[in-house]
């Protein structure tokens, strides 16, 4: 895959904001890159066309999201402040409550995204990914907003052999 987001994509998203860390992939996800998971898409979708963890309702809302993430071991907090030895996520969701992107903190308080098909960033704030619009036909685009966040104690994932 090639290319790269367009602006209109991420309107709040400037130069100043943040790097690119990877190439664009589909291999995989922001839900996927919150779990650290490079090697496949998870997506509740109904088709059962990509990885979801067992037992967890192929449905796209807030609670299933956050289930996704209690079993890895993280519990709700508060906000996105950053904590020494703790690292956090941040779930976006649009004004109707349609959890749309999963930011996760690195070890340093800066958040890195898989954008969509494109690549990875690191950007130094969480509100330069958010926005909202509607199409043509109503449909809400971008992020919306931060509206959960997520920690757990940090660990150092392993990859696989």
């Amino acid at each position: 895959m090639s290319g790269s987001w367009k602006q209109w994509e991420f309107p709040n998203l400037k130069e100043s904001d943040h790097k690119k860390t990877s190439e664009a992939s589909d291999d995989y996800n922001c839900i996927a890159w919150a779990a650290f998971d490079d090697t496949k898409r998870w997506d509740p979708d109904e088709m059962e066309q990509h990885y979801w963890p067992p037992g967890i309702p192929r449905v796209i809302n807030l609670e299933v999201f956050k289930e996704v993430f209690r079993r890895l071991n993280f519990e709700d907090c508060d906000d996105a402040t950053f904590e020494n030895g703790i690292e956090k996520i941040a779930i976006y969701a649009t004004s109707d409550g349609q959890p749309t992107h999963i930011a996760r903190q690195v070890d340093n308080g800066i958040w890195t995204s898989k954008l969509g098909y494109w690549e990875d960033i690191e950007h130094y704030n969480l509100e330069c990914l958010g926005g909202e619009k509607r199409d043509y036909f109503g449909r809400i685009m971008l992020y919306g907003k931060p509206v959960s966040y997520m920690k757990r104690i940090r660990v150092i994932p392993q990859k696989a052999e």
